[in-house]
């Protein structure tokens, strides 16, 4: 029986994944360091910024350079969000009908406490949940479940009972470890990749989706 849900953020309610792609490759040209390979921005998705700067880098760094260096790609995409955010199509929509359904909602994502207030409100989302996880309330980065398992913890529901909604396999990976059921969103993997990944089912937005179809899968 599902009877809570758990949003990941960017790529899930808030289209924003063209903003961090240049955001990323400006922080790359600024290094001096070409991309290792078209998608890049890949090893970037769902996971904290200062967890992601190793990755792309291709080396380890100081826990301090790793925070001056995601600090200034955050920076560099607040600059270039300031053109506007919009919501995935069908997002608002589904969102409010869980709220009336009394469908309890939570955001568990890997971005800041400020992104998360600046983005959702943009869109016209924050007011919808309660509970909302960020990077700072947690230790560890998705694929580590805790996000998702804290999310939980703050809803009051127990995981088995949580349908989580994500746009990349390592969210998948974190909702599958916490014990949660994961819809896959194909805004930066495809769907073979994020049913790999343990999704029940895949989705290109929220249009036209009902609660009650996906909870009986």
């Amino acid at each position: 029986m599902t009877d809570a849900a758990i949003f990941d953020m960017d790529g899930v309610l808030v289209d924003s994944g063209v903003w961090h792609r240049a955001a990323w490759q400006a922080l790359l040209a600024e290094l001096g360091v070409p991309p290792a390979r078209p998608d890049f921005w890949r090893l970037t998705i769902g996971r904290p910024a200062e967890e992601a700067v190793p990755l792309l880098l291709g080396k380890t760094l100081s826990g301090s350079e790793a925070w001056r260096l995601a600090r200034r790609k955050r920076d560099l995409y607040v600059g270039l969000a300031r053109q506007g955010l919009r919501a995935i199509p069908g997002a608002p929509a589904f969102v409010e009908y869980l709220g009336r359904q009394g469908v309890p909602r939570a955001v568990g994502t890997s971005a800041s406490r400020q992104d998360v207030e600046r983005m959702l409100g943009a869109v016209g989302l924050r007011r919808h949940f309660d509970v909302v996880v960020t990077s700072e309330d947690v230790r560890r980065g998705k694929p580590d479940p805790e996000v998702y398992a804290l999310a939980a913890r703050r809803l009051g529901a127990m995981p088995e009972a949580c349908l989580v909604f994500e746009d990349s396999v390592v969210g998948i990976e974190a909702a599958r470890r916490a014990g949660m059921r994961a819809i896959g969103v194909t805004t930066a993997y495809g769907e073979e990749e994020l049913r790999a990944a343990g999704a029940l089912a895949v989705i290109a937005d929220f249009e036209g989706l009902e609660w009650e179809a996906i909870t009986r899968r």
